[in-house]
């Protein structure tokens, strides 16, 4: 099997492709600063290039891993920029009372902003909480507050309290003309396995599982696909699992193989080809407001984003129809985490 550094080579074969063909124009890219500039002009002027292919419906994708620091809010939010820049509608809804995703798109989260909150307890409409980005004129972003944080406790005793975030995504795009709809929106969760996530889950019709190229990462993932497996079962029979994403490679160690090898080789055609390396270009662009592909975009982090957001484009291109009860708006709600529901909602 390739291993992984061979693969995150691989997935920068069009920016070497596009140097060579510089380079045969006599145009000298020998020199790394050179070459990083070609990429950052590529990613700067991503409009200009070929558009990524538009999904046959819309995509509501749920990034989930209830382990910290694995990078779930860095690819939510540099996924969403790059599809963005690179012609997709996209929206990107922080759900993570810390409001992360919201900070590393310079969007406004302190006490008494809009927010997903209101969305969720309160009566707010998505359209009503939503804000738009620097990083491209078609992204979007739904910021968390923290008042999120106690969003669980409140959500309790409400009616159907699973699919707040569902009928609030659903009321959005429907009220929108087909031609303003985002054509993804991602769903940054918590690190956690709570009634946030599983508002995510129910609402979501495919989840992208971050995965850190480390043994600890590893620990947990049952227990998430094992709580997929309940949300699919009694609440929402169109999730599943349909992206994996390795993040955080090293090159240096085999222990970075060793997993990316486990990883592939038990989830198959379900990881992406492109791998996410360790690079301190993207922990250092969150503290300027920018995702990396704005703060420094000709960076490894910044190339392995946009062929990342590339690939999961392409598979938009394919998908399998929604399950006939996802097009339910609220159906009978059973516990996964126990059941408050009465028969006001129909159970």
């Amino acid at each position: 099997m390739t291993d992984p550094g061979e693969r995150l080579r691989t997935s920068l074969a069009a920016d070497n492709a596009a140097e060579r063909a510089t380079a045969s124009a006599g145009t000298d890219f020998d020199s790394p600063i050179a070459m990083e500039a070609l990429r950052a002009t590529r990613v700067l002027h991503a409009a200009d290039q070929d558009p990524f292919p538009p999904p046959v419906r819309t995509r509501v994708i749920t990034v989930a891993n209830q382990k910290g620091g694995v990078g779930k809010t860095t690819s939510a939010v540099n996924l969403g920029v790059a599809l963005a820049l690179y012609g997709l509608r996209t929206l990107v809804i922080d759900l993570d009372p810390q409001g992360n995703a919201s900070t590393a798109l310079g969007v406004e989260h302190s006490v008494g902003t809009p927010s997903i909150y209101d969305a969720l307890v309160g009566d707010n409409s998505l359209a009503e909480v939503v804000h738009p980005t620097g990083a491209s004129p078609k992204l979007r972003c739904i910021p968390a507050t923290i008042d999120l944080a106690g969003a669980e406790i409140e959500l309790v005793s409400v009616v159907a309290r699973e699919y707040r975030l569902r009928r609030a995504i659903e009321g959005y795009l429907q009220a929108l003309p087909e031609e303003e709809r985002p054509q993804y929106v991602l769903i940054d969760c918590p690190p956690s396995l709570g009634l946030l996530t599983l508002n995510a889950l129910v609402a979501g019709d495919e989840v992208l599982i971050p995965i850190q190229c480390e043994y600890y990462a590893l620990e947990g993932l049952g227990q998430l696909l094992t709580n997929i497996d309940l949300v699919r079962q009694h609440l929402n029979p169109g999730i599943a699992v349909r992206t994996i994403l390795l993040t955080m490679y090293d090159g240096r160690t085999k222990l970075a193989d060793q997993v990316a090898d486990e990883v592939r080789n038990h989830f198959g055609e379900l990881v992406l080809t492109a791998v996410i390396p360790r690079n301190v270009r993207v922990s250092e662009a969150p503290g300027y407001g920018q995702s990396v592909l704005t703060y420094d975009p000709g960076s490894r982090g910044s190339t392995s984003y946009v062929e990342a957001a590339r690939e999961l484009a392409e598979r938009g291109v394919h998908l399998p129809p929604l399950d006939p009860g996802r097009a339910m708006v609220t159906p009978p709600v059973a516990a996964v985490y126990g059941n408050h529901a009465t028969e006001e909602d129909g159970s």
